[in-house]
């Protein structure tokens, strides 16, 4: 049998609501006696029954994280971020494939699994804000991802325009010209692909030198079969590059392997840099230069935000929130295996 709160008030010394107090961490319990419940915890090794008190709060104590593509490392990495974020709070995390459906995206912000879960955490894909406004489901929802809206929700997601024009700025730092783009997208103006496009722009501007639209090739997805096909594509239209900045790392990765394949050196012949961090960009033959979007301040931001709100007490407005991103230099642009860290275009610091 289990130990009771009983167990440890007897043990203190005080009442059963004096150890509520101190387990539910309010305030208003002096140091010493926060010390001496504490002590008897301790002791009696008692662990709170998670789902009783968030029954009693009217919660399941479990919270979804939606995501497009599970299989894509960044997901993956950023989902086990979550999950110790929402930890810290007692929370579970459910977490959810869309597939980058819009179908599946509508389903998952609106009614579906809304007995399950107290809120949730989205990446969309598809969705358009019309979609968010209409939402009629009450559960705290917290948008992730570069993908801007004009709704009523709190949005994480790191500056994109900005990150891009880092990566471009330390390839122009290098004396490369002809810097490609690789995993551009039609239309979708307020899109990431979108977005890290008009950053590669806007710095090559920045720097005097007229963008060459030549130099970008969309893709169809964001993997690196993707990467491999752009790289191809812009190699047999004979527009060689002596850089690249690709969408993503897997991008970038497949765009490596087709140089390689080409006789092309990276990076003597073609500078690479990506976009993500996953953990593969560190340990291929060619370690990769990416920008390292902070996922533990993402994971972090979110969570804390969709707890805000099923807290019950007063809550903020709902606002952008722009964490931090860091370009990391590798061997792709002729860094060291370790790479260094520039962060906001400032000067590189050892890793």
């Amino acid at each position: 049998m289990g130990v009771s709160l009983k167990d440890v008030a007897q043990r203190a010394g005080v009442s059963i609501k004096t150890v509520s107090n101190v387990v539910n961490n309010y305030p208003h319990v002096t140091p010493r006696m926060r010390a001496k419940v504490q002590q008897a915890i301790d002791e009696l090794g008692y662990r709170p029954n998670l789902t009783a008190r968030h029954l009693r709060k009217g919660r399941t104590g479990i919270i979804a994280f939606a995501v497009p593509e599970l299989g894509n490392p960044y997901f993956a990495e950023l989902a086990g971020a979550v999950i110790d974020a929402a930890a810290l709070h007692d929370y579970t995390v459910l977490v959810d494939h869309t597939a980058g459906l819009r179908e599946r995206e509508l389903l998952v912000c609106q009614e579906f699994r809304s007995h399950v879960i107290d809120g949730l955490i989205l990446s969309p894909i598809h969705l358009e804000t019309a979609d968010l406004v209409a939402r009629q489901e009450t559960s705290p929802l917290v948008l992730l991802g570069e993908r801007e809206y004009d709704a009523p929700y709190d949005q994480i997601a790191i500056d994109n325009v900005a990150a891009a024009r880092d990566a471009v700025r330390h390839l122009l730092d290098l004396g490369r010209r002809r810097i490609a783009f690789l995993g551009s997208r039609t239309g979708r103006e307020r899109r990431p692909a979108h977005l890290r496009l008009r950053g590669w722009r806007e710095e090559l501007t920045a720097a005097g030198r007229e963008p060459d639209e030549r130099l970008v090739v969309a893709t169809d997805g964001y993997g690196r079969a993707d990467g491999a096909a752009a790289m191809a594509e812009l190699l047999e239209r004979g527009e060689r590059p002596d850089a690249v900045f690709a969408y993503n790392d897997l991008i970038a990765l497949g765009a490596m392997r087709t140089l390689t394949e080409r006789g092309l050196r990276v990076p003597d012949d073609v500078a690479v840099v990506g976009f993500d961090d996953i953990e593969e960009s560190r340990y291929g033959a060619t370690s990769l230069t990416t920008v390292r979007p902070d996922k533990q301040a993402i994971a972090r931001l979110c969570v804390d935000r969709l707890v805000e709100r099923l807290s019950g007490g007063p809550v903020s407005e709902p606002r952008r929130i722009s964490p931090g991103h860091r370009l990391v230099v590798r061997e792709s642009t002729g860094g060291g295996r370790s790479g260094k860290h520039q962060a906001g275009g400032g000067a590189p610091a050892a890793d």
